[in-house]
């Protein structure tokens, strides 16, 4: 069984088990760690990374909900057979696209850094005269239109420019602004596109469209993005591998 080679940031505001998470998810994400191989049990790493079990379990548990690993009795800990092509996980539609070689192209729809939304205020847990800066985007695969996303930032992201925007992922962003979510609740459903959504996305009357609304935080609990993003159905997709407890 190889030992993955993990590096542990106790200065960083990142919580422990969440740095060991990451890295665990790199290494099945790049192959070091491919499907069917066993996992270190967590009292061997606790114990190599001086960490508690409570933290190596916790880091564990996480991708097993994500489906990247599986604990079977008697067998232990594996990584799982399954492929997931968008896991659960904090990252922007560039950097999907980026990895699965999609060459991602953006073209900014709006930028408002003076934006007063009261469903957006209270989703980032702030008074609803807040000016917000409003960012909507058009996100293209190669040439081919996939996704409008919309996102609400704190005012101190006012900084952000069109250049920015086009060039880079909304995460990476907010990473070179010292700002880092590491959790997120996200809620995924279908409904059907209106007239400018078919426009922009080059759609059919009949084609339906894929939403995921998402309320990210740091790792202090406060929020730093609320986003709402359409994807066009037929060329994208969430996937979710389920397994029995």
């Amino acid at each position: 069984m190889a030992q993955l080679e993990v590096t542990i940031d106790r200065n960083s505001p990142v919580p422990l088990y969440h740095q060991l998470s990451e890295q665990m998810t790199a290494a099945i994400s790049d192959g070091r760690l491919r499907p069917g191989d066993p996992f270190e049990n967590e009292l061997s790493l606790a114990e190599r990374l001086g960490l508690s079990r409570p933290t190596v379990r916790r880091a564990i548990s996480e991708l097993v909900v994500q489906g990247l690993l599986v604990r079977r009795r008697g067998i232990g800990t594996t990584v799982a057979n399954s492929v997931v092509h968008r896991r659960d996980e904090l990252t922007s539609l560039h950097d999907d696209l980026a990895r699965a070689g999609r060459s991602p192209r953006t073209e900014v729809l709006t930028l408002d850094a003076n934006c007063v939304d009261e469903p957006a205020a209270g989703a980032l847990q702030v008074p609803p005269e807040t000016p917000l800066v409003f960012v909507e985007r058009l996100r293209f695969a190669g040439d081919e239109p996939l996704a409008i996303l919309a996102n609400w930032l704190p005012p101190q992201f006012a900084d952000l420019t069109r250049a920015d925007l086009e060039s880079d992922g909304l995460y990476n962003l907010l990473h070179q602004r010292s700002v880092r979510p590491v959790v997120a609740h996200q809620t995924i459903g279908a409904r059907s596109a209106t007239g400018r959504e078919r426009r922009l996305l080059g759609m059919g009357t009949s084609q339906p469209l894929l939403t995921m609304s998402r309320h990210a935080y740091d790792a202090d609990g406060r929020p730093v993005e609320f986003g709402d993003h359409c994807y066009r159905a037929d060329l994208y997709a969430f996937d979710i591998t389920v397994h029995e407890r």
